[in-house]
């Protein structure tokens, strides 16, 4: 059964990361991999409240000096404005650094941001966007939208249209992605049952890689068990809107997971599809 990456602490498999308004609760990220460090220092980490009053986090990528690419599932439904960051590292113990808002019911406003020392900016959600009810329209992208420009790092880019139709099976088992985010990993405890699970801290910056496993005209499926021989690991809490690279192209979004401990397969909005890219045309 699928999990959806949505933005709810109550479901396991949701990969924006709820963070309540006196600290962190229970996140997780890349499975196997490691610390990226400033090897993709265009992937940020983004703050947001919900509508629920609840405050959640996703990783995005600067795709545009004020803009930041990311899934829907990360915009829909935020108020106020978004904290943006592009440290590697955000918090190796709790709690993380992140300022509250003064009012939860209407999220954060750009001085309480950008008065903590972050980036501010505002959220926008594909109009296509199907809430994961339809597989043909899925659109799981969304953009933050920057009040003031990045100078001093260097945009990625999205892939072409039909980039990934090259990748057919069998070629698509044989290729391996790179796949970032934010969160930690999935790993075992140092007491109790030695199941791995999703661990709080360190709340950093990290990357793995991932073989490919199905295409579908919205979807990149990648294996993302860490005992694959193939690959690193995948995806999980925190990375949802993070990065999905094949060489130096962004060629699709973290979407969604099929367990609750993310070591099966992973699905990834592709950004390579007429859909997302007419509608970035139009929103850059």
């Amino acid at each position: 059964m699928m999990r959806r990456f949505l933005r709810s602490s109550a479901l396991l498999a949701a990969t924006a990361v709820a963070l309540s308004v006196a600290g962190a609760s229970p996140a997780s990220a890349i499975t196997g991999g490691q610390p990226d460090g400033e090897e993709h220092p265009n992937v940020g980490l983004i703050l947001a409240y919900g509508d629920d009053g609840g405050r959640y986090r996703c990783s995005a990528t600067l795709i545009e000096p004020t803009v930041l690419l990311t899934a829907a599932h990360c915009t829909d439904g935020t108020v106020g404005s978004t904290l943006v960051t592009f440290d590697s590292v955000v918090a190796v113990a709790p709690p993380a650094p992140f300022p509250d808002a003064a009012d939860p019911s209407v999220g954060y406003t750009d001085a309480e941001i950008t008065g903590a020392g972050y980036l501010s900016g505002t959220a926008a959600t594909h109009p296509g966007y199907s809430d994961f009810t339809d597989v043909d329209n899925w659109n799981d992208v969304g953009l933050i939208v920057l009040d003031e420009p990045v100078t001093d790092i260097e945009p990625a880019t999205i892939a072409p249209v039909g980039y990934l139709d090259q990748f057919a099976s069998p070629a698509l088992n044989r290729t391996l992605f790179e796949v970032v985010g934010y969160g930690t990993e999935v790993r075992k405890p140092e007491a109790g049952p030695q199941k791995p699970q999703p661990m709080s801290y360190p709340l950093i910056r990290r990357n793995t890689t991932s073989p490919g496993q199905k295409l579908t005209p919205q979807i990149l499926q990648l294996q993302g068990n860490p005992n694959d021989n193939r690959g690193g690991g995948g995806t999980c809490f925190g990375d949802s809107g993070g990065p999905v690279f094949h060489g130096d192209y962004i060629v699709a979004v973290t979407s969604y997971t099929y367990t609750a401990n993310c070591r099966y397969l992973g699905g990834y909005q592709r950004v390579d599809i007429p859909v997302v890219q007419d509608w970035l045309a139009d929103a850059l």
